[in-house]
């Protein structure tokens, strides 16, 4: 497995200005996608991607920049789609939140806590109770280790099974998003 090649906020900056901007695919949830987003990009959320890849090779023939909140699922997204056999996959070098940070623009739609700040609230709160629960009843303070030991997990594979269920809630879901849908935007940029 080679290494992602990575574009930094300076050079798609710079590329996205002078009109000679690749094609940008967000592959957060469309509520994140729905609360900032980097104007033109498109939201192929990342279980849609997988799911699609085959077709979207036929629709992805250019360079193509994968966005993430921080660059973990834009590495799941370029390898399903090296996979796949679809070439010129570049990484945006700290996601959307090192496009912010680098001053670069972005469209704000209605506010939601990140993936990321959900989890920590959720096994944070499991934890807390299951802590004080279990001083009235001790076998309920096993839930705890069970969540520490599922973030320990989580770590260890990069993936979070917490997050992948928090995504599908409705908060996290916004526009539905249909592979239809993503299509016929990526046709008709290149139409």
């Amino acid at each position: 497995m080679s290494t992602p090649v990575k574009v930094d906020v300076a050079q798609l900056r710079q590329q996205v200005g002078a009109g000679l901007g690749p094609r940008l695919i967000d592959v957060r949830t469309p509520g994140e996608f729905e609360t900032a987003h980097i104007p033109g990009s498109y939201n192929v959320p990342l279980d849609l991607l997988r799911e699609h890849r085959e077709e979207l090779r036929r629709h992805l023939d250019e360079q193509v920049v994968l966005i993430c909140r921080s660059g973990r699922r834009a590495v799941e997204a370029e390898q399903a789609l090296a996979a796949a056999g679809l070439p010129n996959l570049r990484l945006l070098d700290g996601g959307i939140v090192a496009w912010q940070a680098g001053g670069g623009e972005v469209r704000h739609g209605a506010p939601r806590w990140d993936l990321e700040r959900q989890v920590r609230l959720v096994a944070g709160t499991i934890v807390f109770t299951a802590v004080v629960v279990g001083l009235l009843v001790p076998p309920v303070t096993w839930l705890a280790g069970l969540v520490g030991a599922g973030l320990v997990v989580a770590s260890l594979t990069n993936t979070c099974v917490m997050g992948m269920l928090l995504a599908k809630l409705p908060y996290n879901r916004g526009p539905r998003t249909t592979f239809a849908a993503v299509v016929a935007a990526l046709s008709d940029r290149s139409g």
